[in-house]
């Protein structure tokens, strides 16, 4: 028998939330056999609910006062309110519950029936929390709608019982009415300090107490090195207020009601921030099921169902506002999201504060990176100028460029190409003399290094901020399951039992919720999703390299057609460089975006259980397919060119007639230079200019055209002075950090993959993150809505990712030196070949001679400008002359030189790990000063508690003691010797061993 005042509702299994009264009473059914139920306060219990509530809490705006019973009342917006009521748009429209989350969905109407109480153009719905009276129950105020389709009569008694589950779990909702044809409506959320201090209990969310001690200082030359840098750095400083002082510390303890004691809650309204207050309601939003829309559960399953369009948390008011009224967003944009304060360090306590500990953590580690490419920006700039130096002294280009030295090439091309003399390529030649010298092999065993330097101290970084950030210890949230995922599962299961989705809901989804093969997908359920996958990533990946061929051959017949002509025939290598390069830059920036789909639809079709797995699936595939589209033609300048040419009289072709095309003669690094080069830095100024800047701008210009076109929205005077979740709703929706971390991930290679041909990589990268930096931060503040505060104590697989570049970035640069620079060969000639010890006489070695009567019918130039008839030609290789045992075949020098490369590479590898591991080694991961403040809080914290505890019990002594007294003076000698009388000190003693054990 129930007990007075509760109803029982039906409770289906994976929804332990408690379900709408009016949802049940819609089914027309009573409760079927093994069904459990829940008991919910009916409108006996509510009101004494209700007065609770309002003891506890602020009071109830406008008419919700009026009745202790009533969960709705319809308020009118234009009766007289005192004139400070809205002056706060952050709040309800009583002006003192604050609004900690709001819903956004369109309405559509087929037509309005003015009735009796028609209402005026500014209606809203306040919920005081309290169950009881239906809102459409009838009354002043109530308005006669048109009939709606039937989808959206579905949709809106969805979202009915929606917002009253959520009222169930004790939020406040506050809503306007739908009172136009169509429009936008607006769930304003609160939740009183009874939700907060549950919840924030249940997430186990840390909260300062009011314990405080100082940190540890450094010793007196670390401190003294400390304060003077912290002199110094003073106006790079942010001019924010510090949320975490270096000198003292709150100890910080999971909120728990049990021990309220512990913590300093001087005002319930602000002890929870507003992004922690955000969070609390998200958590409930995500884990609130709703019957009707197939028990789905959480408020992306209606999302993704088109019930809502939009939650979202509220930005703390106007970045530009006038005045002198400041908040935290208003802050960060003076002091962080505009270029004009670039110079400053970033207040990533306050970003933390405001965004949350994911979003905090990427910006700290785009600061930490932007930081470190400073010394290798240097470093880098040096080497460059050591090569500008040095070109007048470099042997082998003067020697190229000497006029004396009459170098007779091959011809590059057939019939049309005339022999040319080395002398020609001068330039070329003193050019790849700034990439290609000895201390481009310096520079790539510091970026090594750099990058392993890099990786170590973000790691601590890390532990720092987890340390301040108070992210030590947290655990793992549970995760919820996507829409999608429930979805496929209640397929799965409708299709094995063949049943109805009613007769689903009301046998089988009472059971026991262990999940089996019949209620999650299993690899075989994946099996499809993951031969698609396998087999797109294969065809992207070929489709790259297809691209990749297709330049190749862009390359070569453009190079022959240009040849043909006298006019162009000198300018033909800068020519088809150029525009092959810009080919190659506009194909990358086209497929990023289409992989970048693709690997979201591939994703999808996976089906993964939670958003976590789901996010680092997507990271995965879009960071393959990216990095293929991005490296693929460098790889093959870097590698591939110049490898398969074959040599005079055997050359290789593409098609008919079409010689593989040669590296220039200083070799293919200039040419790698050029590709990195235009490809990094077209790369990020038409990323960062058009899609980042110009793309979402348009879609708000779209947008607001939009608005101001459709019918029945527009609103002059709420246009005027629109709310806070107005402004919000126009913003572009959050949509992860994924885009991010991916463009910095892809500069990240760019900076260590190729650094020996490039060494001006990390300066580039440098004067692009310093924007970087500014335009991200602009974009969180101003043209997105507020982020859902994530807690995190990571940056994820994105660290995986680093870790894996900078170790493959040791190989490609093994390779880059031994295999396309000069360096090898030039050593081993010096070493080995030369007379006096010097590379006088290298270019002379590398070149070998081909009799150009040999060469093929039809091949030769047919008009030849050389006044002396030619008999021997030279072309780059290691081979036998013609008048060896064995002509053209590979000599010695090609064996010792290659045998020499692969030495290299060998040493250079073990070389660099090993000074990598030894770095890794020497730093460690958690700073000294940081894993004893650590140890130093737990002892504190044990102290506090004790301390606290011993509080407690003498304030509960105190009074026991005294009323014990009182009444042994008040008993007789018989009374005081009886067991009574000994009880109180037992119960104190009970008490005492129970402080003793915790």
């Amino acid at each position: 028998m129930a007990a007075p005042g509760l109803r029982d509702i039906p409770l289906l299994p994976g929804s332990p939330r408690r379900l709408s009264p009016r949802a049940v009473a819609r089914g027309g059914q009573g409760p079927k056999h093994g069904q459990q139920y829940l008991k919910v306060p009916g409108p006996q219990a509510s009101s004494q609910q209700g007065s609770a509530d309002r003891e506890s809490g602020p009071p109830s705006g406008g008419g919700s006062s009026r009745s202790a019973s009533v969960i709705n009342n319809y308020l009118d917006a234009n009766e007289p309110v005192s004139s400070e009521a809205r002056l706060s748009r952050m709040h309800f429209h009583d002006n003192q519950r604050k609004v900690d989350y709001v819903l956004a969905y369109h309405y559509r109407k087929r037509g309005v029936h003015p009735g009796l109480g028609s209402p005026g153009p500014s209606l809203a719905i306040v919920s005081n929390g309290e169950t009881g009276k239906e809102p459409h129950a009838g009354g002043h105020g109530d308005i006669e709608l048109g009939p709606l389709d039937a989808l959206e009569e579905e949709k809106k008694e969805q979202r009915e019982e929606f917002e009253h589950n959520l009222m169930e779990a004790g939020l406040e909702l506050e809503k306007d009415l739908e009172s136009k044809s169509q429009g936008s409506i607006f769930v304003r959320i609160h939740a009183p300090w009874q939700v907060l201090a549950r919840e924030a209990e249940f997430l186990k969310i840390k909260v300062p107490t009011k314990k405080m001690y100082e940190i540890k200082s450094e010793g007196n030359i670390a401190k003294k090195f400390n304060e003077l840098l912290q002199t110094l750095s003073s106006p790079l400083k942010p001019r924010v207020p510090e949320h975490s002082n270096n000198k003292m510390k709150n100890l910080s303890y999971p909120f728990s009601r049990e021990k309220m004691y512990l913590y300093n809650i001087q005002d319930k309204d602000t002890f929870f921030d507003n992004a922690t207050r955000s969070r609390i309601v998200h958590e409930i939003l995500k884990r609130t099921a709703c019957s009707r829309a197939n028990n789905t559960m959480g408020i992306n399953s209606l999302i993704a169902n088109n019930i809502y369009e939009a939650a979202y948390p509220l930005h703390d008011g106007e970045y530009d506002s006038a005045g002198d009224d400041t908040n935290d967003r208003k802050l960060l944009y003076q002091e962080w999201a505009r270029y004009g304060v670039f110079y400053k360090f970033q207040p990533i306590d306050l970003i933390r504060k405001y965004f949350g500990e994911k979003i905090g953590l990427y910006f700290a580690w785009l600061g930490l990176y932007t930081s470190f490419l400073i010394p290798s920006s240097v470093i880098g700039v040096i080497v460059f100028l050591y090569g500008c130096a040095t070109i007048e002294e470099d042997i082998p280009s003067k020697e190229m460029c000497d006029q004396q030295n009459t170098f007779t090439m091959c011809p590059l091309c057939d019939k049309s190409c005339d022999y040319w003399n080395l002398s020609s390529a001068c330039g070329t030649a003193k050019a790849s003399h700034l990439f290609d010298n000895p201390a481009t092999v310096f520079f790539s065993i510091f970026m090594a290094l750099w990058a392993t330097m890099f990786l170590e101290n973000w790691k601590r970084l890390q532990m720092r901020l987890g340390y301040f950030w108070d992210l030590t210890g947290i655990e793992e949230e549970e995760e919820h399951s996507r829409p999608e995922y429930e979805t496929k599962v209640r397929e799965k299961m409708l299709k094995a039992s063949g049943k109805s989705v009613v007769q689903k809901l009301s046998t089988n989804m009472t059971e026991n919720e262990e999940e089996d093969d019949e209620d999650k997908l299993t690899w075989k359920d994946r099996f499809p999703g993951y031969l698609v996958n396998f087999a797109s990533i294969l065809f992207m990946i070929a489709l790259t390299f297809s691209i990749v061929f297709g330049v190749i051959v862009y390359r070569i017949t453009t190079a022959a057609a240009l040849s043909l002509n006298k006019s162009t025939r000198s300018n033909v290598r800068v020519t088809v460089t150029a525009t092959a390069v810009i080919i190659n830059l506009v194909v990358i920036l086209i497929l990023d975006e289409i992989y970048g789909a693709v690997a979201t639809w591939l994703t999808k079709i996976e089906v993964p259980k939670t958003e976590q797995t789901f996010e680092e699936r997507l990271i995965l595939k879009a960071f393959l397919l990216k990095f293929v589209n991005a490296y693929s033609p460098i790889f093959y300048v870097a590698f591939f060119k110049g490898r398969f040419v074959g040599r005079p009289g055997s050359y290789v072709y593409v098609f008919d007639g079409y010689r593989m095309e040669e590296c220039a003669p200083g070799g293919c690094l200039m040419e790698l230079c050029i590709q990195l080069s235009i490809i990094m830095l077209g790369k990020q100024l038409i990323q960062n200019n058009i899609f980042e800047i110009g793309v979402p701008k348009l879609k708000k210009l779209f947008r607001k055209l939009k608005d101001e076109t459709e019918p029945g929205e527009t609103d002059s005077a709420h246009s005027k002075h629109p709310e806070q979740w107005d402004l919000d709703y126009s913003l572009e929706p959050y949509t992860g950090l994924t885009p991010e971390y991916m463009e910095m991930i892809i500069q990240f290679g760019f900076v260590t993959l190729f650094v020996a041909s490039f060494p001006l990589a990390p300066v580039f990268a440098l004067l692009n993150n310093v924007i970087e930096v500014r335009l991200d931060a602009k974009k969180f503040v101003t043209e997105l809505r507020r982020p859902d505060a994530v807690r995190t104590k990571d940056i994820g697989i994105w660290f995986d990712i680093l870790s894996g570049i900078g170790k493959f970035s040791v190989i490609s640069n093994a390779f880059v030196i031994a295999v396309t620079s000069d360096f090898i060969p030039r050593l081993v000639y010096q070493y080995a070949y030369s007379h006096n010890g010097t590379l006088h006489g290298f270019v002379n070695h590398t070149l070998s001679f081909f009799n150009v009567s040999q060469l093929k019918e039809g091949t030769q130039p047919e008009n030849s400008q050389f006044d002396q008839e030619v008999q021997f030609c030279r072309f780059k290789d290691y081979r036998e002359p013609p008048w060896a045992p064995n002509p053209y075949e590979f000599s010695k020098q090609y064996w010792a030189i290659l045998s020499a490369r692969l030495a290299f590479v060998i040493i250079f590898q073990n070389l660099v790990m090993f000074l990598s591991v030894l770095v890794d080694w020497m730093i460690p991961d958690i700073p000294t000063d940081i894993s004893d403040q650590i140890k130093k809080e737990k002892g504190l914290l044990v102290d506090f508690f004790l301390k606290e505890e011993h509080e407690k019990l003498k304030l509960t002594d105190e009074p026991a003691q005294r009323s014990l007294g009182g009444g042994r003076r008040s008993t007789s000698r018989a009374s005081s010797s009886a067991p009574s009388g000994r009880s109180q000190p037992g119960s104190i003693a009970s008490s005492g061993s129970q402080h003793t054990n915790v």
